[in-house]
């Protein structure tokens, strides 16, 4: 305890160094949920999918923590040249002391204003920048966070909900198709899903499901 008190009070610029390391090391881990969820692709990614396993009828299967796993190693997978040119324009300057803490956090958010603005609608943009009252911006260096966070929030939740009803049509024609036929037959007291269920899971897995859900999510930002 006596050491960590003397590492914030201590006057020596090493020590000085390290305490602005730590605090900010400390302040990235508290926002990293916030960070992951409304300033990378997570948000779509863990919404389709969730949409796949809703549109399947399996209940819990696969898991969430399958659901959320996966959604993390492709946030990761989509999000690595933007992170790679974070760490490598504003980390590691700032570690070795080569810029300020202003100058890093500056140079970190011009990759992520790149690729926030990428995947958000101009009018989800103009909708915050009008009630801001801000003036549009010339580049995307000019956009403010304050405003680009939330337009890429809700333009990510319009495209993974229209990715999910893409994915919700066959499954939906297959229960048509069931319940048709259930009810021509006189088994009106059986239910649809019972039957449909492993005809459902039987096209999801020849078509090769996952397998073009993840792709069609890979593609989506390219």
């Amino acid at each position: 305890m006596n050491d960590v008190m003397q590492l914030f009070n201590g006057s020596d610029p090493g020590n000085v160094s390290t305490t602005v390391k730590l605090l900010l090391l400390l302040t990235v881990f508290s926002l990293a949920p916030s960070i992951l969820i409304l300033m990378t692709c997570f948000t779509r990614i863990v919404i389709v999918l969730s949409f796949v396993r809703t549109s399947l009828g399996t209940q819990q299967m696969p898991p969430n923590q399958v659901i959320v796993g996966l959604s993390l190693f492709l946030t990761f997978f989509v999000m690595a040249p933007t992170l790679s040119q974070v760490n490598k324009e504003a980390l590691q300057p700032l570690f070795d002391e080569k810029i300020t803490l202003n100058q890093a956090y500056d140079r970190a958010a011009v990759p992520l204003k790149e690729f926030m603005s990428k995947n958000t609608r101009q009018k989800d943009l103009a909708l915050f920048l009008d009630y801001a009252k801000l003036e549009r911006p010339k580049s995307v260096e000019d956009i403010p966070l304050t405003a680009l966070v939330p337009a890429f929030a809700i333009s990510e939740l319009k495209t993974a909900f229209q990715i999910g009803f893409m994915i919700f049509i066959p499954f939906l024609v297959i229960d048509m198709i069931v319940a048709s036929v259930l009810m021509s037959m006189g088994m009106m007291m059986l239910p649809p899903v019972m039957i449909s269920l492993p005809f459902k899971i039987l096209l999801f897995v020849l078509v090769d499901g996952w397998n073009l859900v993840v792709k069609s999510l890979l593609q989506s930002f390219s």
